[in-house]
């Protein structure tokens, strides 16, 4: 009988191969390579190219950018009267960092929804006029886009859908140029400092002023701001309603002044990441500064993407970003739902907060109180909720963190089969 033959470069190649297609590549955006395929948006992405807002789009994923077609964009004078950098703002505007798809347009309720732009995260936008609200007419399912002002002028209606790359980038024609409530179309750019005001971005923000107090009131906040160089850092701050929806029986405002310093330095990561990186994240255990102070594998974050939204879970609770306040390398802060709770305080059996001494023996610490926690708010137990799945058939349904793992493990196992058939032979 003929002996089975094998060559030695054929399992290692399939090793290669397998191992390769178990993670998702890192593709550099190249936004006027997608235009350029469409001869009526030559002007707009002349704009980008001019502007060099498609060199902040290189490494940015999940985005949706709202194109300008030559005949609306020749109609008004607005880019030939307006400075460079004005101009670069107002291109800024049209790129939304949240990637929607047609069924997400459609489900759009009438009341609107507000979505952050790249203008809004430069720090120049007044309140939330860098954002932009999109609304949908329940009668003829006509899509608008206005500035969250109500009494802004500038608006426009989504067209089309003309390119998509499913759950990184789509790109939607609409008729008319849109400018923020407020903006000056003729001032000269004027950037944030190298150092940023933490609290006064977060005052600026109007949503964040319990947690504005709570930084200046610990003193944390100058070391937040000394952190800002180097790799950077990544803030979660809740929004008020998310400390008034605390139950008292939570009491994080009567907690030791060191314990809460540490509650706060739990909502930073000692890196600096764009949304969507958040979305993309390789490893989802994410230590904090907090980590930093009290040891390694403690007061650790998990984070990862939810019904189409990044979910922060602390071991207790888990929150959604809700809005970007600022991002501008190396500083990202960004709005969430629920205040971080660390189950190393929070959870039924906290640990002391003041680091255990050389000898070992821990000084003494006053602990709170137990805390007892619905189901649906343990680790682990979250389920999303109804409503927000893609409508079925959709062919670009999100896949699971599931089935994610187990395509990987089932990667995983071909590979191992591979390597154990190269040694046998």
């Amino acid at each position: 009988m003929a002996a089975l033959r094998i060559s030695h470069f054929a399992p290692t190649a399939i090793v290669y191969f397998l191992l390769l297609s178990s993670s998702y590549p890192i593709v550099a955006l190249n936004i006027t390579s997608l235009l350029s395929t469409y001869p009526d948006l030559s002007d707009f992405a002349n704009l980008l190219t001019a502007t060099a807002v498609d060199g902040d789009l290189i490494h940015r994923s999940s985005l949706t950018l709202l194109a300008v077609p030559n005949s609306f964009l020749r109609s008004s004078d607005l880019t030939h009267r307006s400075s460079a950098s004005s101009l670069a703002d107002v291109i800024r505007y049209h790129v939304l960092l949240q990637y929607l798809s047609w069924p997400d347009i459609r489900q759009i309720p009438a009341a609107g929804k507000l979505i952050t732009t790249l203008y809004q995260t430069t720090g120049r936008a007044t309140s939330n006029f860098g954002s932009v609200n999109i609304t949908r007419n329940p009668a003829n399912g006509a899509v608008s886009v206005h500035s969250p002002a109500s009494y802004s002028p500038s608006n426009a209606t989504i067209l089309s859908l003309i390119k998509t790359l499913p759950y990184n980038v789509s790109i939607f024609t609409v008729n008319s140029l849109l400018v923020p409530y407020g903006f000056d179309l003729m001032a000269s750019e004027s950037r944030p400092p190298l150092g940023l005001n933490i609290t006064k971005t977060l005052i600026d923000g109007h949503n964040f002023n319990v947690a504005a107090s709570m930084l200046m009131a610990s003193g944390v906040v100058e070391e937040f701001e000394a952190d800002e160089a180097g790799a950077g850092i990544t803030m979660f701050i809740p929004t008020d309603d998310a400390f008034a929806d605390l139950p008292t029986t939570e009491r994080l405002q009567s907690l030791p002044a060191d314990k809460k310093a540490v509650v706060l330095k739990f909502h930073v990561l000692h890196s600096y990441y764009t949304l969507g990186s958040l979305e993309s994240i390789v490893n989802p255990v994410q230590p904090t500064l907090a980590t930093e102070e009290m040891g390694a594998e403690s007061f650790t974050l998990n984070i990862s993407r939810v019904n189409g939204s990044v979910a922060i879970d602390s071991g207790i609770v888990q929150a959604s970003v809700t809005q970007t306040v600022f991002d501008q390398n190396p500083v990202a802060i960004f709005g969430v739902s629920k205040v971080l709770l660390p189950r190393e305080i929070f959870g039924n059996n906290p640990i002391s907060t003041t680091r255990p001494s050389p000898n070992n023996e821990a000084t003494g610490s006053a602990q709170p109180p137990d805390i007892s926690f619905s189901p649906e708010n343990s680790p682990g137990s979250y389920t999303p909720p109804s409503g927000m799945s893609s409508p079925p058939g959709f062919h670009e349904e999100l896949r699971s963190e599931a089935q994610i793992n187990r395509a990987q493990r089932f990667i995983l196992a071909c590979a191992m089969s591979c390597i154990g058939l190269y040694v046998v032979v």
